[in-house]
């Protein structure tokens, strides 16, 4: 069965991944954006994928699109236009980011008789809302742990340059791990309050969380959240079949 390539150009990264034909992930690749163009050669020639679609929140991968159109049978670039499996809700759809919109489809799919809230952990938090009735409404979106560190040493004279990598404490001993432990703890009772807040205006309702910096909040919530990391590529793989009916 036909195999699809889905690519998620980020702020900060570049990931890809090949489904097989009954839309398993069999290879999925962290790409430098650099050498992005060489490294999908690479993998559209071990996998021959039929189709291709790329989300990009960049505005660098013109070199991409052009490659994957030469070396790919189909070709989808996600944009405000794309025909959904889900209604698009939200009152500016030329502002919104199309990874916002893959795990919205990704998350929807997931739990389709449920109104859910996907929970995306990268560059920013984003939150993003599916009616039980398959309509992408919004959400909310908040600076993501990197962002957060970040703001505090550049708009400070003292504070140092403090990674997300590293001791994790709800009582900090030193300025690296009360920062640290500001960040973490405070996204985490963040993403608390809005499930709270949702589960409490929606019934029937279920929150998933996914994004780079998931593993590092996962262990540090209260609320019972279901986590997919996968869960961006899978609303790409969705919204592909979805527009080329002819690799389902």
């Amino acid at each position: 069965m036909a195999k699809t390539l889905c690519i998620d150009w980020g702020n900060t990264l570049v990931k890809a991944a090949i489904f097989d034909g009954e839309n398993k992930i069999v290879e999925a690749q962290q790409l430098e954006a650099k050498n992005a163009v060489v490294s999908l050669t690479h993998i559209i020639a071990a996998h021959q994928p039929q189709a291709s679609i790329l989300s990009s929140v960049s505005g660098n991968a013109a070199d991409i699109q052009m490659h994957l159109r030469e070396q790919v049978p189909h070709f989808l670039n996600l944009d405000m236009n794309t025909m959904l499996p889900v209604m698009n809700a939200y009152s500016t759809p030329e502002t919104l980011g199309t990874d916002r919109l893959a795990i919205a489809v990704g998350a929807q799919a997931s739990f389709p008789d449920k109104n859910i809230l996907a929970i995306s952990l990268g560059t920013c938090v984003t939150y993003n809302f599916v009616q039980r009735n398959r309509a992408f409404r919004g959400g909310a979106i908040s600076p993501g742990l990197q962002m957060r560190l970040r703001a505090m040493h550049e708009g400070t004279n003292k504070l140092p340059d403090v990674k997300p990598e590293g001791e994790v404490l709800l009582l900090g001993y030193d300025t690296a791990t009360c920062m640290r432990s500001g960040a973490i703890y405070g996204m985490a009772s963040e993403i608390d309050g809005m499930v709270n807040a949702f589960a409490e205006q929606y019934p029937d309702f279920n929150a998933v969380l996914t994004g780079g910096d998931a593993p590092l909040l996962a262990n540090k919530l209260k609320t019972k959240i279901f986590a997919d990391p996968d869960l961006l590529m899978k609303g790409l793989n969705l919204i592909l079949k979805h527009n080329v009916p002819q690799i389902r």
